[in-house]
């Protein structure tokens, strides 16, 4: 194995806790059937990551009304009451972060499934986002994990040797998708087997 110079963080579940159960919570529909309606059918995961690819969030929220006007209120909540889903920093994962930005000469950086309209709200928030040595952010790209030309964009751009680099991100499509580059891929977990994990590689 190459001496590993590069760590590639995902941000969304690894460093930062983000979950529409904030917002859409046991308490916000009348009956769990509608909750789950809602996600597998109105306001999907798969909806979702087309905004994240670069779709404007009001052009998709309008788009949506007017396939599913009855289900108005939980649409425009979805992006209106966006910050609230954003949960805060997974602290432990970020502690880890912390020590090895300290501890080591390695490069650090973010490759995120993000909309570029809503992206910075983190970046105001979260100070650890400005200790990476850069970032590619998939609504700023328009592509998103796990399209290889979101990956390569990454190596090409900050000109790194995938078989020196670690991509660490909760995802198992995305990791997979990262190892076909060539990367050494953690599905991340949680933040005691990331810990670990890296241990066993000498870095923490």
């Amino acid at each position: 194995m190459n001496t590993i110079n590069t760590v590639i963080f995902d941000l969304g579940g690894v460093l930062i806790d983000w979950n529409p159960a904030y917002v859409f919570d046991e308490n916000y529909f009348e009956t769990p059937e509608q909750r789950k309606f809602f996600f597998e059918n109105v306001c999907t995961g798969d909806w979702n990551e087309n905004q994240d690819a670069g779709y404007p969030l009001q052009k998709a929220t309008e788009e949506k009304l007017a396939e599913f006007p009855e289900w108005k209120k939980p649409i425009l909540d979805f992006y209106g009451r966006w910050e609230e889903m954003l949960g805060g920093p997974i602290h432990e994962t970020v502690e880890i972060f912390r020590e090895l930005k300290h501890k080591t000469d390695l490069k650090f950086y973010a490759l995120t499934n993000w909309s570029a309209e809503t992206f910075p709200v983190a970046l105001d928030r979260f100070e650890f986002l400005h200790w990476f040595d850069g970032r590619l952010v998939s609504g700023e790209e328009k592509t998103r994990k796990p399209f290889p030309d979101f990956y390569q964009k990454l190596i090409d751009k900050f000109s790194i040797n995938p078989s020196s680099a670690i991509f660490i991100d909760d995802n198992l499509r995305n990791v997979k998708a990262a190892e076909t580059h060539g990367m050494i891929s953690i599905h991340f977990t949680n933040a005691d087997e990331l810990k670990k994990t890296l241990n066993e590689m000498g870095l923490v």
